[in-house]
């Protein structure tokens, strides 16, 4: 079976153009693949380039070589090669990202933001936030905040409106950073079931967990990832 993410020999470095041009390697030559069902977490010491390598996979950020490869529609999409409108069709419909901080949209309803991936879908506007109402349900965020905008929520509030954003569409593969972090046992609970369901219907999962219980509960396989500063 094809894996849903393969990470082929990558490398990121970052180039300090204000400090005469010193380059800082992060990682080198990383290669992993993520099955359908599968839970990969990024392991390693801090610093050694865990997040990095997140956005490098959601294309936020361009590696100094190798290859993204993401199945799309049944076909390969290499995020690195990719135009911005093939990455975006990619985030859109294969690809959900759930940060640690929740991009606040002016004005726009918590419930209408939480449903905003599966109206994407094609899907109705009335499904999408019965759906979105379910997830804030599980994750605690009461009703009479739903028709607000988040701006003014506590950090916690808008992590968990961030999560069920994140888990709103039937992404095929997801990309989890801290998903746990800063959370009470109850909601804790909720997200390491809702990555359990994820897996279950078949979601490829790349995760950072720094809660190791949380780790060994949801993840198939430690990626293990080399710090250049402890190895310098």
């Amino acid at each position: 079976m094809t894996p849903i993410i393969q990470v082929q020999n990558l490398s990121k470095s970052f180039t300090l153009h204000t400090q005469g041009g010193v380059t800082i390697p992060v990682f080198s030559n990383l290669s992993v693949d993520v099955a359908a069902g599968q839970c990969v977490a990024l392991h390693g010491p801090s610093g050694c380039g865990k997040s990095t390598l997140m956005r490098t996979l959601y294309a936020n950020y361009k590696p100094t070589q190798g290859r993204v490869v993401v199945l799309h529609d049944g076909a390969p999409v290499d995020m690195v090669a990719a135009t911005p409108r093939a990455i975006l069709d990619v985030r859109r419909r294969t690809l959900g990202y759930v940060s640690q901080f929740l991009r606040v949209i002016p004005r726009v309803p918590t419930l209408d933001i939480v449903a905003e991936p599966l109206r994407t879908w094609g899907v109705g506007a009335e499904e999408a936030r019965d759906v979105a109402a379910g997830l804030l349900t599980r994750l605690r965020i009461p009703e009479r905040l739903w028709a607000l905008a988040p701006a003014t929520f506590s950090g916690g509030e808008q992590q968990r409106v961030n999560i069920a954003r994140g888990f709103c569409a039937p992404y095929p593969a997801l990309l989890l950073d801290e998903p746990t972090a800063s959370l009470d046992h109850a909601n804790r609970e909720t997200v390491l079931s809702l990555i359990e369901e994820a897996k279950a219907r078949g979601a490829a999962i790349v995760g950072i967990f720094h809660d190791a219980p949380a780790r060994e509960r949801v993840c198939d396989s430690l990626f293990e990832i080399e710090s250049f500063r402890s190895a310098a």
